[in-house]
């Protein structure tokens, strides 16, 4: 199989078959998998009798092609009868993933007149008389629109504000279980900027935050800065801002791996759209002074007519390709597009180089190809070491944002929440292969809910 086919849980699959119960009849099934460089997980008894064996067996595919070619080599084996084929993913995502519940029981009816009629009417009242009680009596104070006009879904591009929706509902899901968060998507049938603005202005009531999602560049910048400026409540966009934080971390931890600090290193950023604008402009405000980005046509030089606003804050003197920013230098940021970095181009890197190739699902370079010529490896992947995971950040600095009332968010605020992730790695434990915490290390969300307080509170955001 080429490097680029890993399989992973993203295609898996679940087959049901049904073999004469005698000896080598499942081997002839594992080994057919097996061949074809599927990777093979639970297998499961279903039902046996005398004369047949009913089994489940589950794997993990690199495509929906190569799950088809599994099941079709299946299918030929001569004796086996295949039952039912399951796409785990489809299934799990039957029905949506999300739901609204009570939380409080409804027993009789004294629970029913002080939830609803008549007593909720007391409620109003006091909400009307003093408004900053309705993060008190209300779910306001641990809400969260998560906002997205479908324009930059995943890496699929423009889908639509329907195809974005199970995105949406995984980034609930990821609130609720890492921050403790309620939060709702908010799925808009416009790309227009300003009917995008005007629509999340008459919703804000509802929430205590605001996340923006997949929502194309340069669009993005805009409408962030409107909310921000308009609203009274704390707009943060996870594509920019979360991904900034978590590669910030990232980055802090390896520059100790290799002896290296951010205001003498070398950065070049392949990508200059929200994520990749947001990386350097954090990077910045952690001393970096040095940062080369390209985009797809090469380095955003300042000779170039063709830079937005965004771009050409970070145009430089040089000119000439990816290739040519990557001579010499110390880190290499990928935000972009797969396979656009060769083991070429890192070898001319300088020693000891820093790799974080974070397109998803497939990076700017395979790690198997470079993994002798850098010194830290990282990608958006779960099944590599050191995934640059948003979750490392979003539910974290809600929570913070939220829990002290912030009506905006700093760029000190999301500088706090990245060194909070990096501290969790302590010196002893700090290895290439070992840059960031696990998405499921408890502790995370907790300090970087703490260090986003304290920020808001230096930096005066905080309402609460």
């Amino acid at each position: 199989m080429s490097d680029l086919l890993t399989p992973n849980s993203s295609f898996s699959l679940t087959i049901r078959f049904e073999v004469p119960n005698r000896p080598g009849m499942l081997a002839s099934v594992t080994q057919a998998i097996s061949t074809l460089g599927g990777s093979m997980g639970q297998i499961d008894l279903i039902d046996q009798t005398r004369a047949i064996s009913m089994r489940d067996i589950t794997i993990d595919a690199a495509s929906a092609e190569h799950a088809e070619t599994i099941v079709q080599a299946v299918k030929d084996l001569p004796h086996i009868k295949v039952l039912d084929v399951y796409d785990r993913t489809f299934t799990l995502h039957r029905g949506g993933k999300i739901s609204v519940v009570s939380k409080i029981p409804l027993r009789g009816q004294a629970d029913l007149a002080m939830a609803y009629t008549p007593g909720v009417g007391r409620i109003c009242n006091a909400i009307a008389e003093e408004p900053q009680r309705v993060y008190e009596l209300t779910v306001k104070g641990n809400m969260v629109a998560i906002v997205t006009d479908g324009s930059a879904v995943l890496g699929l591009g423009n889908l639509g504000a329907e195809a974005s929706m199970p995105v949406m509902e995984g980034k609930a899901m990821l609130f609720k279980e890492f921050g403790g968060l309620d939060a709702f998507p908010i799925c808009l049938a416009t790309q227009d900027t300003d009917e995008i603005v005007e629509t999340v202005k008459r919703i804000a009531p509802v929430f205590g935050g605001v996340n923006l999602e997949d929502i194309a560049a340069p669009r993005c910048f805009e409408i962030e800065a409107r909310l921000q400026r308009e609203l009274n409540i704390p707009v943060f966009h996870d594509d920019q801002h979360g991904t900034a934080i978590v590669t910030l971390a990232a980055l802090t931890n390896a520059l100790k791996l290799v002896n290296k600090n951010m205001s003498d290193v070398r950065i070049v950023i392949n990508g200059a759209g929200a994520a990749g604008v947001a990386i350097a402009t954090l990077l910045q405000k952690d001393g970096a002074n040095e940062i080369i980005m390209c985009d797809s046509k090469g380095i955003l030089s300042n000779d170039r007519t063709d830079l937005n606003p965004q771009k050409r804050s970070f145009a430089v003197d040089q000119s000439g390709n990816l290739a040519d920013a990557m001579k010499g230098a110390d880190v290499f940021l990928g935000v972009s597009a797969p396979g656009v970095v060769t083991p070429e181009m890192v070898k001319s890197m300088a020693t000891d180089p820093i790799v974080f190739a974070m397109a998803n699902p497939i990076p700017e370079i395979q790690p198997e190809l470079v993994k002798n010529d850098v010194a830290v490896m990282a990608t958006g992947r779960s099944d590599y070491p050191n995934q640059i995971n948003n979750v490392l950040a979003f539910p974290g600095v809600f929570r913070g944002a939220l829990d002290c009332r912030a009506s905006t968010f700093t760029t000190n605020m999301y500088l706090q929440a990245a060194l909070a992730i990096a501290s969790l790695i302590k010196t002893d434990e700090l290895d290439r292969e070992h840059i960031v915490p696990s998405v499921f290390d408890e502790r995370v969300a907790k300090v970087v809910a703490a260090a986003v307080q304290r920020a808001a509170r230096e930096d005066g955001v905080a309402q609460g």
